[in-house]
């Protein structure tokens, strides 16, 4: 979402988005704090003001009254703590009567000699209250280290909260000691250590006690961040974002990724009897929320119209490629748009919400195929239905050529779909692939400098970065299409 003048080079930056938010200058990283309040909607998000290459981690803070007009206001959390100096890390909100809290992470950590996983980081949870969602209260610890379970290493971090019942729960990711040691004797292998969740519970919003784990009985990833239990259609789905997973030729090909586990009919989260539960079969049973280069630390909500929607970072932690573009423009980074979540017989699938619609423009219909439609805009929603070409399903170019390509492969009894990036374009970026029993309908999101992908009605989706060069990023794209009978709507810029 373009912002006003905070940016000095605003005005003279292609690579602005028009309908994603992205921070003013510096950096962004994941959602937090995603809610409707008092009839306006609030996403706060990881944030480094004066740093575009990352640094001290604040909460950003977006608001309006719909998700289409949101603006920037500010920066109301920053590590100005004993018990947060070290970042005010992610967390989630939870609208309670006529009070917004807002829980976090503070990261803390301790001088010496430290490796910050075994020793020498503090994780506290902290709470900070609002009766407008504009103004905030102290901050108010509420729980440390020594309050969670010993057999976790000092990685324990992002609550996500909610009211069930009239009872609080809370979930947190954590990263389970596999040796016993501190000392780590094999890095490679992190040491045995695996992924977790812990769940606790409360009787009021700021008095917490552990009840139970979530946990795989071999190491599934040494780390879960950013955990999120919810219900859609009454599925449980349990969301986390597992670091150490051993990328595959057709999934887990980022270094990091996101996804969820479909929960049995018969658990219950809230059962205090449960202890340890383990997630069976878990390298067959978890689904990623999204297939792209740069998609992470994803939260949902659910909305006054009942809507469960999720917001992801479009971006990637630790990556081996850049985003030197945006970098030499003060800015990195940005969020997906809004996607609702539903489930129809077993399957979930993601939609860009309703509202995006209301930004759409000219409409174009393509009357023949690979016919070539020209982007004054550079940001488009396409739509693409009963496709039955092969190769390359859609392009992307301007006069330097091409910049990406959609690409189906057909085989016998399966399709390969490729988004392939060019050099220069995906600055290290090359390809993601999926795997698919067949190819219905592809919605594709471009938006300058970045590209959100909905396959087969939102079953599977792929989001990216790419970059136009400098000395043509104001020229129109050139979208290429395979097939006629494909609907091209111009996007309009979000209001703020």
């Amino acid at each position: 979402m373009p912002m006003a003048d905070e940016n000095m080079n605003t005005k003279k930056d292609p690579y602005r988005l028009k309908f994603h938010l992205m921070p003013p200058t510096g950096w962004m990283n994941d959602p937090n704090g995603l809610c409707e309040f008092k009839g306006k909607f609030h996403v706060f998000f990881q944030y480094s003001p004066d740093n575009p290459r990352g640094g001290a981690k604040y909460w950003g803070h977006y608001m309006g009254e719909d998700l289409m007009h949101l603006h920037f206001a500010g920066s109301p959390l920053a590590p100005d703590e004993a018990f947060d100096k070290n970042g005010v890390y992610s967390g989630s909100a939870l609208t309670d009567g006529d009070k917004m809290l807002l829980y976090y992470t503070g990261n803390v950590k301790q001088a010496g000699e430290h490796d910050y996983t075994y020793s020498g980081r503090e994780a506290n949870t902290i709470l900070v209250s609002s009766d407008d969602g504009e103004n905030f209260s102290p901050k108010l610890k509420l729980m440390g280290n020594e309050d969670y379970p010993k057999e976790y290493t000092c990685h324990v971090r992002d609550p996500k909260v909610w009211k069930q019942n009239g009872r609080y729960y809370m979930v947190q990711g954590g990263r389970l000691n596999g040796s016993g040691s501190h000392v780590v004797q094999k890095p490679e292998a992190y040491n045995g250590d695996k992924g977790a969740v812990i769940i606790m519970a409360g009787d009021t919003p700021d008095t917490w006690r552990v009840i139970g784990n979530i946990s795989t009985k071999e190491p599934f990833g040494y780390m879960w961040e950013c955990p999120d239990y919810f219900e859609v259609s009454g599925t449980g789905i349990f969301s986390c974002s597992p670091q150490g997973l051993t990328d595959e030729e057709y999934r887990w090909q980022n270094i990091y990724q996101s996804g969820y586990f479909i929960m049995p009919d018969d658990y219950d989260i809230t059962d205090e009897t449960a202890g340890y539960r383990y997630i069976d079969d878990p390298a067959d049973n978890f689904r990623e929320w999204d297939m792209g280069f740069d998609f992470y630390a994803p939260q949902t909500f659910e909305d006054s119209k009942g809507r469960r929607l999720l917001i992801g970072w479009a971006g990637m932690p630790d990556a081996d490629y850049g985003n030197e573009h945006t970098i030499a423009h003060l800015w990195q980074h940005a969020l997906t748009v809004p996607r609702e979540i539903n489930v129809n017989d077993g399957v979930v699938t993601q939609w860009p919400v309703s509202e995006l619609e209301t930004l759409r423009g000219q409409k174009y219909e393509t009357q023949e195929d690979k016919e070539v439609v020209e982007l004054a805009s550079r940001s488009a929603d396409v739509i693409m239905e009963d496709i039955t070409a092969s190769g390359d399903i859609l392009s992307l170019s301007d006069t330097s050529g091409k910049l990406f390509d959609i690409r189906l492969d057909r085989y016998e009894d399966h399709q390969i779909l490729r988004l392939i990036l060019s050099e220069s374009a995906g600055e290290g970026r090359i390809e993601r692939r999926i795997k698919l029993r067949s190819l219905n309908s592809l919605r594709l999101l471009l938006d300058t400098s970045l590209l959100e992908l909905y396959i087969n009605e939102g079953e599977e989706v792929m989001t990216s970065r790419f970059y136009a060069g400098e000395e043509n990023a104001w020229e129109p794209y050139r979208l290429t299409v395979a097939h006629k009978g494909t609907i091209v709507y111009e996007m309009n810029e979000m209001n703020q």
